[in-house]
């Protein structure tokens, strides 16, 4: 490994002139020249900023009577218990003065690797000590597959597989070649192998270092079985919709999933029956409520299915939702699990944005691994599968994903069957860097720094929420100026389970709310969130995905006679080279990551104040959105943002944009085929694209994702409806948006425009092919195995 760094947490600066001080300073050489830098502090503050920003330490040594110490110990008592928070096995050794062992508390001695006394021991010996730790600590620290590709790499084989390149030679042979060796370097290209390296194992037998990296990320993770997946959550959804649900079987989809799992359905044949999530007046998609899950409710959604009337058995196999949904609302996972269970022996939990919940005490029960034997015991537990993209928002490559399982005897995941699976959809070209990445991401999360870095990333968001929330009170106090600003989404107040005081949400300790997840439970029927018919507990908003709110719009769907929308924010934060993850008509998502830094959160901040200066004092466009202007002159010159805003927010009101969107996503259109009766019409010709104008009674061949809010508002093989019903009406609403403030239209997957007047075009079925019934396999006796039993969880 590169060099690291020893923290010398002493009473005296090196040149302080003192014996002690002169020995540790020699102490200091020592570790110098073999190879360790040294950061020297004096105080507990100094070493808390170390142990808080360095993470490349190899070492600590500390002094027991560091001052300032705290009430309640010596200072180097602060400074070990920051370490036990921050590091796992760092190796620290223990300065002492005259006191002896016996004083110290029995906490101590598990806290530290050795102890030292400046004047006992020559100076070459206790860095000698020092360093050899170190050098351990940094061998044993690298995960199970990283550190064996860093060994091969070390060994310096002559490539005679592919890839061609050849560990990157073959670029330096072309001038452009080398432009790319040298951008991305030579260590990145020598780590792209073949599967033709044996000591590195392989990612479909899992054996050797990458089976091992999998068995370690199921043990950090908290799964029976873990396997690493290199094109994304959507290929995890892909693959587990395509093991757990067959042909003609029914599969129950929360209708707020990710187009992946619809692919799923494709793949496998099954016929969906979609589950209704509540929305909010923000048009926001919320979990599926309690009531839409319940036995009885789903027997009914099954019963009252056109598709099922022919299915192989009149019982789900399957069922997937997503947690946390995009805007941050996890469920309580086993009360969850409970109601499903009599519905379905197979769950899966869709976690793409949330492969972080098992590292943070506040998201306990809120994940899908969480669902085990201890929290739902007895023969009812589902099968439970979560789907991760490790690279949202973990530090994992870009298409790093997992899958974990968690095998129950109703539904048993057998490796070899599920294997099979992942062959059908995995690689035998992996990326070696992105499984490293993986390994390391693991790595990353287990023991006490994984619960450091996310209580980071919670802390940052707490911070930045309620400073939103103070601005907003000083403006309106001020009097000054216009009495508006941005809002976050979020409780006004909450509740210290403590004392039972009510405080209101910027007053409120931020200890309280980075620990207390009853400060971001969904109560039921509160404003603040907008959602009906929850239950206490069943709903967390989780903290670090942070929802800004515009004027304009409530949670509660009310309009206000002006606003702002947030497409108008969105293109003005992009100036400011503010990228956020999501826009809604008057909501804006950003999200703390472990990478988000008070600088950064302090520039978000800055640029919303800037926003208000510019629209309260009527800034031209053309020196707001400079861009823009100048794309679409005739449309935008001579307006100001003030103009803008306001003609934006009265076209969203009279079109009742958000209005629509509830309606479409509340009424389903009927189902007419199944998704893969659609899919090989679309492919041999059975379909045609057409107008809004000529879609009424027809059937979609291919699905009309929205984005935003980027859920599916219809499927395959769903009926577009009437004309003046809410699919269509929506997707006219929008198209007349997008026709009115060109460049700030809606990304909508599976429409095109017509090229001579931009009207929105969607693939339908030929009227012919419409009719076609769907047809359904014959399942024989020998098909149907234990999965089609009666496993004794049937509703009544």
């Amino acid at each position: 490994m590169a060099e690291g760094t020893v923290l010398m947490a002493v009473t005296e600066k090196p040149d302080a002139g003192g014996a002690t001080a002169g020995q540790l300073a020699r102490v200091a050489e020592g570790l110098r020249a073999a190879g360790l830098q040294v950061r020297w502090v004096v105080s507990v503050s100094d070493a808390e900023a170390v142990l808080r920003t360095e993470a490349g330490l190899a070492a600590a040594v500390v002094a027991w009577d560091l001052l300032p110490g705290a009430e309640d110990g010596p200072g180097g008592a602060a400074v070990l218990r920051r370490i036990g928070r921050r590091f796992q096995n760092l190796p620290v050794f223990l300065v002492m003065a005259d006191e002896g062992l016996r004083e110290l508390p029995l906490w101590v001695s598990q806290s530290v690797v050795g102890y030292v006394w400046p004047l006992e021991d020559t100076p070459a010996f206790i860095a000698g000590r020092i360093s050899t730790a170190a050098r351990g600590y940094q061998d044993a620290l690298l995960p199970p597959f990283f550190k064996a590709l860093r060994r091969f790499d070390d060994a310096h084989e002559y490539s005679w597989h592919t890839p061609a390149h050849s560990g990157g030679v073959a670029f330096l042979k072309s001038p452009v070649g080398r432009a790319f060796h040298d951008y991305f370097g030579e260590r990145l290209l020598r780590s792209d192998l073949s599967i033709s390296v044996e000591e590195l194992g392989s990612l479909f037998e899992h054996t050797g270092p990458i089976g091992e990296a999998e068995r370690n990320a199921a043990r950090v993770f908290g799964s029976d079985r873990t396997y690493f997946v290199l094109h994304g959550d959507s290929t995890c959804n892909r693959l587990v919709g395509h093991f757990s649900v067959t042909r003609d079987e029914i599969a129950l989809v929360d209708r707020n999933c990710h187009k992946s799992v619809l692919h799923g359905l494709v793949v496998s044949g099954a016929r969906p029956v979609y589950l209704v999530p509540t929305r909010n007046g923000y048009g926001l998609a919320g979990p599926l409520p309690p009531g839409e899950i319940a036995a009885d409710a789903v027997a009914a959604r099954i019963a009252g299915n056109p598709l099922t009337a022919d299915a192989v058995s009149p019982r789900a196999q399957y069922a997937v939702f997503t947690n946390s949904t995009y805007d941050g609302l996890s469920y309580d996972a086993p009360s969850a699990a409970r109601a499903f269970a009599a519905s379905t022996p197979r769950l899966h939990f869709d976690e793409a944005w949330f492969a972080y919940a098992r590292f943070h005490p506040l998201y306990a029960r809120r994940y899908g691994m969480s669902v085990d034997e201890e929290a739902f015991p007895g023969p009812g537990r589902p099968t439970v599968f979560a789907t991760q993209s490790t690279h949202k928002l973990l530090a994992a490559l870009s298409q790093g994903a997992m899958v974990h399982v968690r095998s129950a005897p109703r539904a048993p995941v057998e490796h070899d069957r599920f294997n099979e699976a992942l062959m059908m959809h995995g690689t035998t070209s992996p990326l070696y860097p992105m499984i490293a990445s993986l390994d390391v991401a693991t790595a990353m999360m287990d023991g006490p720094q994984g619960h450091w870095l996310m209580d980071e990333a919670v802390s940052e968001a707490v911070r930045f929420r309620q400073e939103m929330v103070r601005i907003g009170r000083r403006i309106e106090a001020a009097g000054d100026r216009p009495p508006w600003f941005f809002g976050v989404w979020q409780p006004d107040e909450v509740t210290d389970p403590a004392s039972g005081a009510r405080l209101p949400f910027d007053e409120a300790p931020a200890d309280l709310l980075r620990t207390e997840p009853s400060c971001w439970h969904l109560a039921p029927e509160a404003d603040w969130h907008g959602f009906p018919g929850l239950t206490d507990g069943y709903c967390m908003l989780d903290p670090i995905k942070v929802t800004v709110t515009c004027p304009g719009l409530s949670a509660t769907g009310a309009m206000s006679d002006w606003g702002v929308p947030a497409r108008v924010l969105t293109a003005y934060l992009t100036t400011r080279g503010i990228v956020v993850e999501k826009t809604d008509s008057y909501t804006t998502l950003v999200l703390f990551s472990m990478g988000i830094t008070k600088g950064k959160w302090g520039t978000l901040l800055d640029a919303l104040m800037d926003f208000k200066d510019l629209h309260d004092g009527g800034a031209p466009l053309d020196r707001v959105l400079p861009a823009l202007v100048a794309e679409h002159p005739q449309r935008y010159a001579g307006r100001s943002l003030r103009d803008l805003c306001q003609e934006m927010h009265d076209h969203l009101r009279d079109a009742r944009l958000v209005e629509l969107l509830d309606l479409a996503f509340q009424q389903l259109p009927e189902p007419v085929a199944p998704p893969r009766l659609c899919y090989e019409r679309l492919i041999r010709g059975g379909t045609e694209r057409i107008r809004l104008a000529d879609a009424p009674g027809r059937v979609a061949a291919a699905m009309v994702t929205v984005t935003p809010p980027g859920i599916p508002v219809l499927m395959p093989g769903e009926s577009t409806g009437e004309e003046d019903g809410p699919l269509l009406r929506y997707l006219r609403a929008l198209e007349s948006f997008d026709r009115h403030f060109p460049g700030f239209g809606s990304e909508t997957h599976g429409v095109t425009r017509a090229p001579d007047t931009g009207d929105y075009m969607i693939e339908c079925l030929l009227p012919d092919e419409q009719d076609t019934p769907p047809g359904r396999r014959d399942a024989g006796p020998a098909e149907q195995g234990p999965e089609h039993q009666d496993d004794g969880m049937n509703p009544p």
